[in-house]
């Protein structure tokens, strides 16, 4: 099972990441958790978002990248979901708590950056994989394995053709995924 996290706080605005769900929505084994629409207040339910999270192979995280992090409330999706005690330290039997331990995780993320902005010597100073840092370590941090990155730069400026590309990449790329889950 892919769970796939997908955070836009205006996805009505968003040409890239609508192209990129419409691309996997229908795919076998693939649960889309649109966290905007879920919780509009900001009132995460815990307790079912760690369940789905136990029960799947792959957690997917599709967002657009807002100021080098991830929007707000996955952010705090973050800070709830992946709790002391169940995803890393120690559970109240004092046993290690890694209920991720094993998982793989996705980050599918679009910029509004052409890739040449995230290099050294770019816009941003620092590469994409310096911008990746605090997602892959939270993924180890959790104990997942942390997957090659799916990156759809320059969205604004991605044109008809490109952005069918990308998204056939991506369905492709979660498709691979599906089959190795267990």
């Amino acid at each position: 099972m892919i769970t796939l996290i997908h955070a836009h706080p205006y996805p009505a605005h968003s040409r890239v990441n609508r192209a990129l769900l419409d691309a996997v929505r229908d795919l076998p084994g693939v649960q889309v958790r649109d966290l905007y629409t879920l919780y509009p207040d900001f009132h995460i339910d815990v307790r079912a978002e760690q369940d789905l999270l136990a029960g799947s192979a792959t957690i997917v995280l599709q967002h657009p990248l807002h100021w080098y992090h991830v929007p707000a409330l996955l952010s705090l999706w973050f800070e709830k979901v992946l709790a002391y005690g169940w995803a890393y330290g120690h559970g109240a039997d004092g046993q290690a708590a890694r209920a991720l331990q094993g998982k793989r995780m996705l980050w599918a993320v679009s910029t509004s950056g052409s890739s040449t902005d995230y290099q050294a010597s770019g816009l941003h100073h620092a590469t994409f994989d310096e911008i990746a840092t605090p997602l892959r370590l939270t993924a180890s941090f959790c104990g997942m394995q942390w997957l090659p990155p799916h990156a759809v730069h320059g969205a604004s400026r991605l044109g008809d053709d490109a952005l069918e590309q990308a998204a056939q990449r991506y369905r492709s790329l979660l498709l691979a995924e599906a089959g190795a889950s267990p």
